[in-house]
Order: structure tokens, then C-alpha cells, then sequence
């Protein structure tokens, strides 16, 4: 008898779920929670209306972020890749600013912005921006030149060669590199969130460490944090198989 797909991966995890809890009852001083405990919390959340509060706040720091980065770092990277001069006159900048953490900019996040949502934006901003960036340089320079070619004997427009040769062209890498950065982003929230804000999912966690040790609160944080992570992966996965976005379509 085959089971579907999906099977085996969820008889995994309640393997793993059944060892943790069966680790924990056999040490219970440890102050690490079981499953039931985690669980039980996170009902506690969800009774109280702060696990949906803490998940919007996080999603909408991340989404301004990422998206602004969007339409600000992609067009910059296609001109620049497009352009060599461009890249060879912003490419030493680049390179200076593209090693640092996002997180060293708390300081003057905070400064600039004070404690709040603009705090965290600027940050998820800062951190998706220069991995989009490259990424939209590198996807211009990687297309074959037989392409370029055939756009310029075809005698296309600029606005026809943009959208039959270029877009089609950079659209899957693009999308690649959009799936990755918006991982990083959702990193970059929840320690920004530990910092300069006073809700969303990394508040949730340093404030149940401080209010009394509630390290089920902890952990359940987390693994929302994972869950929510996965989600977001496979929605940028399932925009990547619309026929739209892809070669020659």
C-alpha cells in the first residue's frame, strides 16, 4: 500500500515530537519544554489574541521591507548590470556596504527613527536590499548573449526587447533571489523586533524569557517563527511555477 507523499514527512515529526516529550519526561528538571507544554502554550497565545497581534505586526514589518527593497534594488540592479559603467562606478560602494549586518544599523535605526514599525522596515530594507540587488546584476549579465543578438536582428523595440528578451530572461533567477532574500528578511525581523519594538514575534520571545522564565512561550515563539519561515518559502515556490514567470512564456 502507497501512501500519499506528504505521509512520511508528518510521521517524522510526530516521531521527533514523541522522543522530545519522552526526553523530557525522563529528565523533567530540565528547563527545556515538552510538546504538550509548547502546545499548551501556544493555546494560551491563541486565547488571548497575542499570537495573531505578534504574527501581523511581523508580517507587515516584513512585507513593507521587502517590498520596498523590491522596487527600489531590482530595477537599480538591472540597470547597473545592464549598464557596465554603472556597475564599475557603484560597484566599490557596494561591495563596502554589502558585508554589514543589518543589525549593526540598530543603533542608528533607532537613532533615526526611534522605537517602532519604521525601525524595523529600514532594517528588513537594509538587509534585502543588497542581496536583491546582486542578484538582479548578475541575472542581466548571465543572459546569453545568442538572446541579445536575436532581439537586435529581430529590430524589437526597446519596450519589446525589455519584455520578450530581457524579462523573460531574468525572471527565474529573479524569483530565486526573491525566495532567498525574503528568508533573510524574516531572520532580520525577529532579532530587530528583540531590539527596537515592542510587539511582533521576537518581542513575544524576549518578553516571555523576562516575565518570569516562560520558556514554553519561548519555544513556541520559535517554532511559529519556523512555521510562518515555511510558509512564506513555499508561497515564493508556488509563484515561481506560474507559467507567467517563466522562460518563454
Amino acid at each position: 500500500m502507497r501512501f500519499p507523499i506528504w505521509v512520511r514527512p508528518v510521521l517524522f515529526i510526530l516521531a521527533l515530537l514523541a522522543l522530545w516529550q519522552i526526553a523530557i519526561d525522563l529528565h523533567p528538571g530540565q528547563l527545556l519544554p515538552g510538546p504538550i507544554a509548547v502546545f499548551a502554550a501556544t493555546g494560551e497565545l491563541l486565547q488571548h489574541g497575542l499570537l495573531l497581534k505578534h504574527v501581523v505586526a511581523s508580517l507587515f514589518r516584513v512585507t513593507w521591507g521587502f517590498v520596498l527593497a523590491s522596487i527600489t534594488a531590482i530595477p537599480l540592479g538591472l540597470i547597473l548590470g545592464w549598464y557596465r559603467r554603472g556597475e564599475w562606478a557603484f560597484n566599490p560602494l557596494v561591495q563596502v556596504f554589502r558585508p554589514i549586518s543589518p543589525l549593526a544599523w540598530i543603533p542608528i535605526a533607532i537613532l533615526w527613527f526611534g522605537i517602532g514599525d519604521l525601525s524595523s522596515i529600514f532594517l528588513i530594507f537594509v538587509g534585502s536590499f543588497f542581496p536583491l540587488l546582486l542578484t538582479a546584476m548578475s541575472a542581466v549579465q548571465n543572459i546569453p548573449a545568442v538572446y541579445i543578438n536575436a532581439g537586435s536582428n529581430f529590430g524589437l523595440s526597446s519596450s519589446d526587447f525589455v519584455a520578450r528578451v530581457i524579462y523573460p530572461a531574468v525572471a527565474p533567477r529573479l524569483l530565486v533571489g526573491m525566495r532567498i532574500t525574503l528568508g533573510i528578511a524574516w531572520l532580520v525581523v525577529v532579532a530587530a523586533e528583540m531590539i527596537a519594538v515592542n510587539s511582533g514575534l521576537g518581542f513575544l520571545i524576549v518578553d516571555a524569557r523576562n516575565a518570569g522564565n516562560r520558556y514554553d512561550l519561548v519555544v513556541a515563539g520559535m517554532l511559529i517563527i519556523g512555521i510562518i519561515g515555511l510558509l512564506l518559502d513555499l508561497g515564493m515556490r508556488s509563484i515561481g511555477r506560474i507559467k507567467y514567470f517563466q522562460w518563454g512564456d
